[in-house]
């Protein structure tokens, strides 16, 4: 689709007011590769999209960790699609990443030294079975919200690549929420189970979508290049209006007692967030930062000569390809 063809082409930076990009932004239009751009959309857009890269490669552990310990041969395959699908997302977003010059390596080299970020949600525990479903209708399902804007984001390959993200991660967030589904239909034990994900996986999905807008530092900015359409604080908004009736079809109950319907507003209110615990988690002191970089880095150390196996293939066949004889013309 898109990749390495562009890294090789000159990034034209212009200032950031350059009528010709403002003039696409205000058309609706899509920045491409090869448009000139001014360096701090280009970096804000690396360090976004590095971000949500990260997010997926990390976010196959928590789920990875159960795939020996799904319930059926049903779930099993299932469970593996899915975090085979967070692989292939990480590849789109790596790839659309490329196209603004950065280097593949050098932003794993930025995730494995601490100095790029991913999704605080990744750092908590995947204790029971049932945070497979509490994960895939709340983070997955959380993500949705967020990303779904994204498509129509102003940079082209990083819109590209969200349409494809969101049809399979709707197919995880169904996943989550048959399996709690089940679980809250089933025994008692299975309900209890159900129930004590869903308080343990309730706020740190509402942690997802970033600090409120007062104090989110990169929001007004992303708005303004369209690389986000709607602030934090409208995107949790719309999570929480999807989510409450999903949890009464699963009778099941969200760990908020101020949650509340506001005829006035049209939107259900909930109690106050405690973003003090989503900034320690981000500072790396959340209950599984350490084993989960710890397990990244090992995995990329040791899958370091299927790298060097895979250059040495591709520069073998580019020799091949150049000692061919022209073709002859008929």
């Amino acid at each position: 689709m898109y990749g390495n063809d562009f890294t090789q082409q000159p990034i034209v930076e212009i200032a950031e007011d350059d009528a010709d990009f403002q003039a696409i932004l205000d058309a609706d239009g899509r920045i491409e590769p090869r448009d000139a751009m001014p360096e701090a959309y280009r970096k804000n857009l690396i360090r976004q999209i590095a971000q949500h890269a990260h997010s997926e490669i990390i976010g196959m552990q928590p789920e990875g960790n159960w795939i020996t310990r799904a319930p059926s041969l049903k779930r099993k395959a299932i469970l593996m699609a899915k975090v085979q699908d967070e692989a292939g997302h990480g590849l789109y977003l790596y790839a659309a990443a490329e196209t603004l010059g950065a280097d593949r390596a050098d932003l794993l080299d930025l995730l494995h030294t601490g100095r790029q970020k991913y999704s605080s949600i990744f750092n908590y525990p995947t204790l029971t079975w049932a945070d497979m479903g509490a994960i895939g209708w709340l983070v997955d399902g959380a993500g949705i919200v967020n990303q779904v804007p994204l498509c129509r984001c102003s940079y082209g390959p990083y819109a590209r690549a969200m349409v494809r993200v969101c049809k399979e991660e709707s197919f995880h967030q169904r996943q989550g929420f048959e399996i709690l589904h089940t679980l809250s239909h089933g025994t008692p034990a299975q309900k209890a189970m159900a129930q004590d994900a869903v308080d343990r996986w309730w706020w740190p999905s509402l942690m997802m979508f970033g600090p409120p807008d007062e104090s989110s530092p990169n929001t007004e900015r992303s708005m303004r290049w369209g690389i986000k359409r709607f602030s934090n604080d409208e995107l949790r908004q719309r999570f929480v209006d999807m989510t409450v009736p999903q949890a009464q079809a699963l009778d099941l109950t969200l760990p908020d007692p101020q949650l509340s319907w506001d005829a006035a507003t049209g939107h259900w209110e909930y109690g106050a967030i405690d973003f003090t615990e989503l900034f320690e988690v981000i500072k790396g002191n959340g209950p599984c930062n350490a084993q989960r970089m710890a397990h990244r880095r090992r995995a990329h150390e040791e899958g370091a000569w299927v790298r060097e196996a895979a250059l040495a293939y591709a520069t073998k066949r580019d020799a091949e390809r150049e000692a061919e004889p022209p073709a002859a013309v008929a």
